[in-house]
Order: C-alpha cells, then sequence, then structure tokens
C-alpha cells in the first residue's frame, strides 16, 4: 500500500480528482460539501491497474487552511501536485510548491486539471508548472493533463500513478513506528481511535506504544487496527491507519500527537537546523511556528548566521538527524523557510561569541550525521543514543572511535582513561602495598566514567586484574612494603622444608598477620590451605610427585611420612589436592593419585 496527499491551488479540482479516482468524497464536512471549499484533510483509496493500493490525503488549498494542508503533507512520502488548466499557476501554487520543496518531497506527478476547459493551454500551463518546479523534487516528475469531469486522460493518470509508486523509495517495515495523528475520535464500543499514515514502520495488535503530544506522554496498547475500513491483526507501511487505543481518552488527544515505538526516539525540545529552502535566519522573527509531521509546534529561532539557527521548541518532539521541518511566521500564510536538521542534542552556548563559533561547526556537518564527529565531541557515548539521533552505525568503526561494550569512545578518551586507571592503581598499591587494590566503585569516581559498567572493558584496556571487587595489576611486582622482608624469610624456609609450615608463634614472630598473607597470596608468593596452613603455591604439585611414587591407595599416615610432614599440615594438604581432582577418596582412609 502507498500513501500520497495531494497538492495545489484552492479550487483547483484537487477534492474532485480524488473523487473521479476513488470513487469516494474526501470533503467529510457538511461545511465543505455546502461550500464547495475543502477546509480540513480529506480521505480516500482506490486499487491501481497494478493491484496496488493508493491513499489520497486531499488536503486544502486555501490560504487560510494553510496549517490543515501542512499536516496532510507533512507525514505523506508522496505528492499529486494539481494545477488547473483554465487558471494556470496561482498563488497557493507557490505555497505549496514551498512546502513541498521545505519537506523534502521528492516522489510524486503533476497533475494539469480542467483541461476540458482550456485544452489549448495544457502545454503552456504544464511549460508554467515545471518552471515553477524548478529545483523541488517534483522538477523532473511526469505529469499528466486529465478532465476530472469527462473522464479524459484518467486511464493514463491511473497508469502514471503506478509507474510514480514504482519508483518511489521503498518504506521501511524494520524502522521504529513515527505515526503523527491526524484525527482523534471515539467510536462506541470500542473507545479511542486516531488515524494517521504510517510511513515506517509496522503495527500489530497489542502492541506498546508511547503517545506523545501538547497534552498526553503516555503508555498506550493497541487494541485495533484497520485499513480502509477492513480490520487487520498487522498493518506494513506505507499505510493509512486507523489505531484503536487502550489506556488513553479521546478527550487528551489532538492533531499532531504521535505514536512511537517506545525507546527508539531522540525527544528533544532544541535542534539545530541548516536552511535548504526558503529564506535566511538573518531577519528571522524570534517566534516562530515549527511543522514536523502533522505537528505545529511554537519555537524561538536563534539565528547563527543566514544558514544556520538554533531552534528551541515549547515541547520535546521526536526528530533525528537529516529530518526536514518547515518554519514560519505564527501569523504568516506562506512558508518562510524549510530547514534541515543537523544536531538534536546540540551543546549550551552561554558565552559571547559562540554562536559565531556554532555557525562554522554546523557548515561542517552533514545531514546524514557525523559518527566521529558526535563521539569526538561527547567523548563516549551509548551506540542506541546515536541510533535514536538518526546516526547509521557501521559494521566497522573509524579508527577514531571504540567500541567498549555498547558505549561507543573516542580512542584519546579510552587511552586517556586507561593511563589514568592504571596510574590510580599504582598509587593505591604504593601507598598500601597490603591493600587488595583499589575498589571498583573508587576507581569509577576516579575517572568520572558516564556508566560504571566501562569499567569492566577499561581494565582489560589497562592491563590491570578485577579481584573480588578491587582493582590490582597484573604483575607480581610490587613488593609488600614492610612485610616484604617478613615474606621472604617464609619463602626461604619453605624452600628448605616445603611441607612443614609455619606455626603460629613463628608467623607471630615474623610479625606476619592475616592482612600480610592475604596480600602476599594476591601476588601469588603463598598459599593458604584451611587450618592456618601456609605454604609455597608450588607445594601441591611437589606433593604430587612425591604421592605418585607411593603405592596406590595410600592413607594419611602414609602421606604425611612420604612427605615428611606433620598431620596438621598433610590433612589439609591431601583436601587440597582432593578438591583440584589429583587425588581421589575411596573410603574413609584411603585415596589415590588420579592418573
Amino acid at each position: 500500500m502507498y500513501v500520497m496527499a495531494t497538492a495545489g491551488h484552492v479550487d483547483h479540482g484537487k477534492s474532485t480528482l480524488v473523487r473521479a479516482l476513488t470513487g469516494t468524497e474526501p470533503d467529510r464536512w457538511e461545511e465543505e460539501r455546502r461550500r464547495g471549499l475543502t477546509i480540513d484533510l480529506g480521505f480516500a483509496s482506490m486499487t491501481l491497474p497494478s493491484s496496488r493500493v493508493l491513499s489520497f490525503v486531499d488536503v486544502p488549498g486555501h490560504e487560510r487552511f494553510l496549517g490543515n494542508m501542512l499536516s496532510g503533507l507533512g507525514p505523506a512520502p508522496i505528492v499529486c501536485f494539481v494545477v488547473a488548466a483554465d487558471q494556470g499557476w496561482q498563488a497557493q501554487s507557490s505555497d505549496h510548491r514551498d512546502a513541498v520543496a521545505a519537506l523534502g518531497i521528492d516522489a510524486g506527478l503533476v497533475v494539469i486539471t480542467r483541461a476540458d476547459l482550456a485544452p489549448d493551454r495544457v502545454p503552456e500551463v504544464e511549460a508554467q508548472a515545471r518552471a515553477e518546479l524548478a529545483g523541488t523534487g517534483l522538477a523532473a516528475a511526469p505529469a499528466v493533463a486529465v478532465s476530472a469531469v469527462q473522464g479524459t486522460g484518467m486511464d493514463v493518470l491511473r497508469r502514471t500513478l503506478d509507474s510514480v509508486l514504482d519508483a518511489a523509495p521503498p518504506p521501511d517495515a524494520d524502522a521504529p513506528v513515527r505515526m503523527w495523528v491526524d484525527r482523534a475520535f471515539s467510536v462506541r464500543g470500542a473507545g479511542t481511535v486516531v488515524t494517521g499514515t504510517l510511513a515506517a514502520g509496522r503495527l500489530h495488535r497489542n502492541q506498546r506504544l508511547h503517545l506523545l503530544g501538547e497534552s498526553v506522554d503516555a503508555s498506550v496498547q493497541v487494541r485495533g487496527l484497520q485499513a480502509h475500513g477492513t480490520d487487520a491483526e498487522t498493518l506494513q507501511p506505507a499505510n493509512r491507519a486507523a489505531v484503536n487505543l487502550r489506556g488513553i481518552q479521546t478527550e487528551q488527544l489532538s492533531r499532531g500527537d504521535v505514536l512511537l515505538t517506545p525507546g527508539t526516539w531522540h525527544l528533544t525540545d532544541v535542534v539545530d537546523v541548516r536552511r535548504s529552502t526558503g529564506e535566511g535566519f538573518e531577519d528571522a522573527p524570534q517566534a516562530v511556528t515549527v511543522h514536523l509531521g502533522t505537528a505545529a509546534v511554537p519555537a524561538r529561532c536563534r539565528p547563527f548566521d543566514d544558514g544556520h539557527a538554533r531552534l528551541t521548541l515549547d515541547r520535546p518532539v521526536p526528530v533525528r538527524i537529516g529530518d526536514r521541518l518547515l518554519v514560519k511566521a505564527p501569523s504568516s500564510r506562506t512558508v518562510r523557510t524549510g530547514v534541515t536538521v543537523l544536531d538534536v542534542d546540540p551543546p549550551e552556548l552561554t558565552r559571547r561569541g559562540e554562536g559565531r563559533v556554532r555557525a562554522q561547526t554546523l557548515a561542517g556537518m552533514s545531514a546524514a550525521g557525523d559518527l566521529n564527529g558526535e563521539v569526538l565531541r561527547r567523548g563516549a557515548v551509548r551506540a542506541e543514543a546515536l541510533q535514536r539521533m538518526g546516526i547509521e552505525l557501521p559494521q566497522e568503526l573509524p579508527p577514531q572511535v571504540r567500541g567498549l561494550g555498547e558505549w561507543l569512545v573516542a580512542a584519546d578518551q579510552v587511552r586517556r582513561w586507561a593511563d589514568r586507571l592504571r596510574s590510580a592503581v599504582r598509587q593505591h598499591l604504593e601507598a598500601d602495598p597490603l591493600s587488595a587494590g583499589l575498589a571498583e566503585g573508587a576507581a569509577a569516581d576516579h575517572l568520572d566514567l558516564p556508566d560504571a559498567a566501562l569499567l569492566t572493558p577499561l581494565i582489560r584496556e589497562a592491563g590491570l586484574l578485577r579481584e573480588s571487587g578491587r582493582v590490582t595489576e597484573a604483575e607480581a611486582r610490587r613488593g609488600l612494603g614492610t612485610a616484604e622482608a617478613a615474606v621472604a624469610e617464609l619463602e626461604r624456609q619453605l624452600g628448605q622444608a616445603p611441607f612443614l609450615a609455619p606455626e603460629a608463634d613463628q608467623l607471630t614472630a615474623l610479625n606476619v598477620g592475616e592482612k600480610e598473607l592475604a596480600a602476599a597470596e594476591r601476588q601469588g608468593r603463598l598459599l593458604r590451605l584451611g587450618d592456618g596452613i601456609v605454604l609455597l603455591p608450588s607445594a601441591p604439585a611437589r606433593a604430587m610427585k612425591v604421592l605418585s611414587q607411593l603405592d596406590q591407595p595410600f592413607t594419611v599416615s602414609q602421606a604425611r611420612q612420604a612427605l615428611g610432614t606433620t598431620r596438621r599440615t598433610a590433612v589439609p594438604l591431601l583436601e587440597h589436592l582432593d578438591a583440584r581432582g589429583w587425588t581421589r577418596r575411596i573410603d574413609s582412609s584411603r585415596r589415590h593419585v588420579v592418573r
């Protein structure tokens, strides 16, 4: 399915054309039919020769209803631009052209209507329309002359509509939903229903969505779906969708609200933009209205130069880098400026001259987003945050950017953090050689990390170790401070008698307590077994060489004699060997070496 909006001057036959194509009256209000004047948006659909379903959003052409026109044109991916043969290009033709250009719509066609009233003028009007549309996305659009009343050219128009859809870029069904609401009403027995153009993404029953607007910010659930009056379990883009919502009252809703896939859009009320069409910013009023989707949001404009400005909106909106917005003065009935969004999370500007510097920065920014620039500016940013802003992440990151878990970090920042972490751990251990290391929380605070989860990859990056909630050096090279001599003496004694663990009074005489023993064990210099037994780390392997020479199985007494030690040492040593799977108990008194 596809969605197309009409555009063109009032009384040029847009609604008549839609009625002739679809068989549906797009003017929904009695006043519209009585006055013969489209005031609000109208909706109708048809099946093309290819069996495609095409939905029309018919917009008002009169200047007094420019806001309604923009609400219909804003979400539409394709436009049918109408110019009457008997009147030619008119004032609102230019307004609608400017709106099409400002919103960046570049798919569609031109229809010369009322050809029966001025057949001789058709070539002239087509040439005039092409000249006026030069520089817009419709400059090379196909043109068809028709008489909706007599039916002349309508078959050609239907075939041309098919060819236009062939050339239009396919909608992205995997994209997150951003469906702008153009109507909200209540249906007896069903409750709240909103309608809009589903330009991308999918909708399905029971789906959870975020509903955001001027008076609403709520989680809602899809109770039911319809397209063209037919119930549906799932809706694909592009489509006109009627969504029955659970969890919201109709009175809370209005045109300009938006349905979003939760957690996938960056919500912002400040954007930096570049002029893409229309007037520059140097003479822009401070108070403006920004149109996006079906929304019209009051905003303040701060010009940086003629081509760049900052827009501060009255409320947060879901907007991405590269989005096209339309700016006009609040009381104006004409389009002022079309802009392209460059930054949806711009830096604060508080000093004199920063606006001028910001203009220079924006001049070098891409409308597609700059991964390097965004990461370098922030130092570190979550990958999903950049995706919400509209920046695509490449399969292979550029060399200036490192991926640390779910974060993207400037390579220079990673090096600075790693250097600071190594320095902090070294200073901590030099001040307290017996310490198990710098506490993880203290390490994260020292680096001022935006997320403590970054500490894990930074520990690896710095060549350090994490042990029991502490960060320490990977190599046992730092000594034990005042306990160094005592531990060295223990190592000497155990080197001479590897299975004679020192008694408690020997440790006391050396002034070696639990803290000193724990520090030596962390450095791999001693091994502590149960019941206060202290040996060298090599003792288990040396014991196995002795025990493997015994007749198997053997008893504790036989092992004690072979090792030349006491039962106090032999029992915990054998239990340690059991735990490592090197020996195995057969019964309460015997065990054997595992071959």
